[in-house]
């Protein structure tokens, strides 16, 4: 047995974090990628059994379980059962360039929808993890430890594989960050076949918006930085660092999800001129204007969290009344580079 599932066992008690495997964080579903509610409840389903995900039993949870996760409060029998089929179908492949071998299998052997007393909602769900998944879990010795809030609130299924792939490196010494080829974070990010082919439609609908969220909600600060040959972007490296104070991202998580992307832009009616209080100005017009008419081409989330920092320096707060003539001023200063 490997690591994995002692310290899976071991935080059995802690209802706020998931033990994933590392090979299975860091798989990537080439075909039939699941959706983003199929992948929360896959992260529940693995929560759930613990230090038993290894084993060859049944495992179970209630449908009132189910509807505690953000944006699935709704769900019935019918609502859950295309999902499960989601599982059922995501074909699971994960590379060991340490053993020299590629594994393709699954996550979900079987799953029983049992609605006896579905009159009063007592909906029991059954299921057996597949013998891929099995395997990867019992020989494990690398782990991610996720936030559960944090994957539960993520609005995308781009955030959610990334943030758990993220998750399985952050915990390692002098590693910050990694640079993907564009056919592998494709490939990452479950990005189907004829979908978003143009790297700028990638990066503005799936990479960028990713990293943005995952800023808003998450321990962590990402990155995402284009590498070109010629004209032609490449490859993607993304890094990350442990946020010095997540209590930002702690109120997000508490706070209505009803504006939360005009709060993550800094364009919330309650805070008209604050700046984004995590990640960059990609998506904030505003603030990219400003610095457009700055004369500045610096990286938007670097120049973003350089302001943030100049403010926490000087104490002046985002929303203060001249701030948009700060960042103006900051721009100037930084220029082109």
């Amino acid at each position: 047995m490997g690591k994995t599932i002692q310290v899976a066992a071991d935080r059995a008690f802690d209802q706020a974090k998931t033990v994933l495997p590392a090979e299975v964080a860091r798989g990537v579903y080439m075909r039939n990628a699941p959706s983003l509610q199929a992948l929360k409840l896959m992260h529940l389903m693995i929560a759930t059994a613990g230090g038993r995900m290894a084993e060859e039993v049944q495992h179970d949870i209630r449908l009132s379980e189910i509807r505690r996760i953000e944006g699935m409060k709704n769900h019935d029998r019918a609502s859950l059962t295309p999902l499960f089929e989601e599982l059922r179908a995501a074909v699971l492949t994960f590379d060991d360039s340490e053993a020299m071998e590629v594994t393709i299998g699954g996550f979900l052997d079987e799953a029983v929808i049992k609605y006896r007393h579905e009159v009063s909602d007592d909906i029991l769900v059954s299921w057996y993890f597949a013998r891929t998944f099995r395997r990867m879990a019992e020989e494990s010795n690398h782990w991610a430890i996720l936030d559960r809030q944090t994957v539960f609130h993520l609005g995308s299924k781009y955030s959610v594989l990334l943030f758990q792939h993220v998750a399985s490196l952050a915990g390692l010494e002098f590693v910050r960050e990694k640079t993907f080829t564009v056919p592998e974070l494709r490939a990452l990010l479950g990005v189907s076949e004829g979908k978003l082919d143009r790297f700028a439609d990638l990066n503005r609908r799936a990479i960028l918006p990713a990293v943005e969220e995952i800023n808003q909600l998450s321990r962590l600060t990402l990155t995402a930085r284009p590498n070109k040959i010629g004209r032609t972007v490449a490859s993607v490296t993304i890094g990350w660092q442990e946020k010095d104070d997540p209590r930002e991202a702690k109120r997000e998580l508490a706070a209505s999800k009803v504006g939360r992307k005009a709060r993550r832009d800094g364009t919330s009616e309650t805070g008209p001129t604050a700046f984004p209080a995590t990640g960059g100005i990609a998506y904030s017009p505003r603030w990219l204007n400003i610095k457009k008419a700055a004369g500045c081409n610096a990286d938007n989330q670097k120049i973003a969290a350089d302001f943030r920092r100049f403010l926490s320096d000087r104490g002046i707060a985002r929303d203060a009344g001249n701030i948009e003539k700060l960042f103006a001023d900051f721009c100037c200063k930084v220029g082109k580079v």
